[in-house]
C-alpha cells in the first residue's frame, strides 16, 4: 500500500521545471540589474573619460599657446614702439589673429560642463580687448604718426598694467581648466571603482545564486532522483514489500507516486499469482492422484476386466456352438445377443485403454516422420474394406515430413479412412487426401462422397462414444473421432469439419510445419 501522506513542503509545491525556470529567472533578473549598472558606471566612465582626453586637456594645451600668441602680441608692439621698424608688428598681427581663434576653440571646448571656465574666459576676451585698445592700437598710431618713442611714460604703465590683467586673467583660465581636469579625473576613477565594484558584486552575486540555484535542484531533483532509484533498485532485487516515500519537487513525488503504485500493483500481483502457483500444484496434486487412478483403472480394465469378459465370450460362444439348434429360437437368440454385446464389451475397452494412452508421452519423443508414408500405412490397414466396398482412395503428391509420433498419426489417417469407407452412399467410396502449406503449418484434408454429416453435429461427432447413427447400420463404438481430435491436439493442432454444404464429408486437421516443432522444442 502506498505511503502515508504527509504534509507537502515548500520545495515540493512546484515541479523542477518550475524551480529551474524560477532560478534561471533570478539568475536573469540579477544578470541584468548587473549589466545595468556596468553600462551606466561604463557610461559615466566614458563621459568623464572623454571630457579629460577630448576637451580639457586640449583646453589645457590651447589656453597655453593662447599665453604665447599673446606674449608674442605684447612683445612684437614694444618692439615697435622702440624701433617703429613695421617688421615687429608681424608677431603682433600673427599673435592677434591666432589668439582669436584660441579663444573661440577654448569657448568650444569649455561649453557647459565647465561653467567657471567660460566666465573666466569672458574675462580674459574683455581684458585682451582693453589691452589692445587702451595701449596697443593707441600706441602703434602715435608711432606712426610721431614716430619711434612717441609713447610716454604713462600709456607704458597703463600697458603693463593692462598686460598684468590679461596675465592674471590667463591664470585663472588654467586654474580653472585644471580644477575642471582634476574633478573629470576623480569622476573617472570613480566611475571605474564603481565598475570594478559592480563587476565584482555581479560575480560574486551569480555565483551564489548558481550554487544556490544547484543546491536548490539537488535537493528538489538530484537526491530525490538517487533516492528513487536507490530504491527502484532494491525493489528490483526482491524487496518488495519496501515503501517508496516521495520527496522534492513535484514532479518527483507524481514520479514516485507512480512507481510507488506501480510497486504495490506488483505485489499484489505476485501474490495473486502466488495464490495462483498453489492452486496450481494443488491441481496438479490432484492431477497426479487422477492419473495415478487412471493407471490403476487402466491396469484393471487390461487385465481384471478382460480376463472375465474373455470367460464369458468364450463359454457364449460354447453355448452357441454346442446347443446351437438344440434350444428354441428365442433361446439362440439370447445367446447370439450375450455373445455379441461380450465382443462389443471387449471392443470399448481396447477402444477406451487407447484412447487413454494417447498423450501419456511426452512430446519431447517427437521426431520426423514421412506422411506420405504414414498414409500409406494407414491404406493397408483399411485395404479389406475398401477392396469390399470398392473404395478409391487418392493421394495429392508432396504430402510433407512433420514431427510426432508416427503410430499415432497412422490411427488419424486410418480412422478418418475407414469412417469414409464405412458410410458411404449407393455409389462406390471415394476418398481424395491432400495437404497445403498455410503459415507454420500444415492443413491437411481428407474429402469423400459419402452420406455426409449435418452441419449441427459439426462438434458433437468429436465427443467420446457419441454415435449418430444405431449400431444396426453401422458398427463401430463412436470413439474414432474423439481419438482422432486428441492426437491431432496433442501434436499442437486442430482438427474440424467443413461446413460449406459440399456433398460427403470433408474433414480438416493442422499439424505445425517441422522446423516450427524443432523451434518450439529448442
Amino acid at each position: 500500500m502506498p505511503p502515508e501522506r504527509r504534509s507537502t513542503p515548500l520545495i515540493g509545491r512546484l515541479t523542477s521545471g518550475q524551480w529551474l525556470a524560477a532560478g534561471s529567472g533570478a539568475l536573469a533578473l540579477i544578470a541584468l540589474a548587473a549589466i545595468v549598472l556596468s553600462l551606466a558606471a561604463l557610461d559615466r566612465q566614458q563621459d568623464r573619460r572623454d571630457l579629460v582626453i577630448d576637451r580639457l586637456d586640449p583646453a589645457t594645451a590651447a589656453s597655453q599657446r593662447l599665453a604665447i600668441s599673446l606674449l608674442n602680441e605684447e612683445t612684437g608692439v614694444r618692439g615697435y614702439l622702440l624701433s617703429g621698424d613695421e617688421a615687429f608688428l608681424a608677431p603682433y598681427r600673427e599673435g592677434r589673429a591666432e589668439s582669436a581663434a584660441t579663444l573661440r576653440r577654448l569657448r568650444a571646448l569649455a561649453g557647459d560642463d565647465v561653467p567657471a571656465l567660460t566666465g573666466d574666459l569672458a574675462a580674459a576676451q574683455a581684458a585682451v580687448t582693453r589691452w589692445r585698445d587702451t595701449y596697443a592700437d593707441p600706441a602703434i598710431l602715435a608711432v606712426r604718426e610721431r614716430g619711434a618713442g612717441a609713447s610716454n611714460q604713462r600709456i607704458d604703465t597703463q600697458g603693463k598694467a593692462r598686460f598684468d590683467e590679461i596675465r592674471r586673467s590667463l591664470v585663472r583660465v588654467q586654474r580653472d581648466i585644471a580644477a575642471a581636469r582634476a574633478e573629470a579625473r576623480d569622476d573617472l576613477s570613480a566611475a571605474t571603482r564603481v565598475t570594478q565594484r559592480s563587476l565584482i558584486f555581479t560575480g560574486i552575486v551569480l555565483l551564489a545564486t548558481t550554487l544556490l540555484l544547484w543546491l536548490l535542484l539537488r535537493r528538489a531533483v538530484g537526491a530525490p532522483l538517487a533516492r528513487l532509484a536507490g530504491d527502484v533498485r532494491r525493489v528490483s532485487r526482491g524487496e518488495f514489500d519496501h515503501e517508496l516515500t516521495p520527496d522534492g519537487a513535484r514532479d518527483m513525488r507524481a514520479m514516485t507516486d507512480d512507481v510507488e503504485r506501480m510497486r504495490a500493483q506488483i505485489v499484489r500481483e505476485l501474490q495473486a499469482l502466488e495464490e495462483a502457483r498453489a492452486q496450481v500444484e494443488a491441481q496438479a496434486a490432484d492431477l497426479q492422484r487422477s492419473n495415478q487412478e487412471l493407471e490403476q483403472f487402466a491396469y484393471v480394465a487390461s487385465h481384471d476386466l478382460q480376463e472375465p469378459l474373455r470367460k464369458i465370450s468364450s463359454f457364449c460362444t460354447l453355448l452357441e456352438r454346442r446347443y446351437a439348434g438344440q434350444l428354441d429360437d428365442r433361446a439362440d437368440q439370447y445367446i447370439a445377443f450375450a455373445v455379441d454385446g461380450a465382443k462389443r464389451m471387449q471392443a470399448l475397452i481396447n477402444d477406451l485403454l487407447a484412447f487413454s494412452r494417447v498423450g501419456r508421452v511426452g512430446a519431447t519423443g517427437f521426431e520426423d516422420v514421412d506422411l506420405g508414408a504414414v498414409v500409406e500405412q494407414a491404406r493397408s490397414n483399411v485395404q479389406d474394406a475398401a477392396e469390399e466396398t470398392g473404395a478409391t482412395i487418392t493421394v495429392a503428391d508432396g504430402l510433407p515430413t512433420v514431427r510426432g509420433d508416427e503410430a499415432l498419426l497412422v490411427a488419424v489417417f486410418q480412422n478418418l479412412i475407414s469412417n469414409a469407407v464405412k458410410f458411404h452412399g449407393d455409389a462406390p467410396p471415394q476418398v481424395d487426401i491432400s495437404a497445403a502449406r498455410d503459415g507454420d503449418d500444415w492443413v491437411f484434408t481428407i474429402r469423400d462422397n459419402g452420406i455426409g454429416i449435418d452441419a449441427e453435429f459439426a462438434d458433437r461427432i468429436f465427443v467420446i462414444f457419441q454415435r449418430l447413427h444405431q449400431k444396426a447400420a453401422y458398427p463401430g463404438t463412436g470413439i474414432g473421432l474423439a481419438m482422432c481430435r486428441k492426437i491431432v491436439e496433442y501434436h499442437g493442432g486442430r482438427i474440424w469439419l467443413a461446413t460449406d454444404g459440399a456433398p460427403g464429408s470433408t474433414f480438416h486437421f493442422t499439424l505445425p510445419a517441422a522446423e516450427r516443432r524443432a523451434h518450439d522444442e529448442s
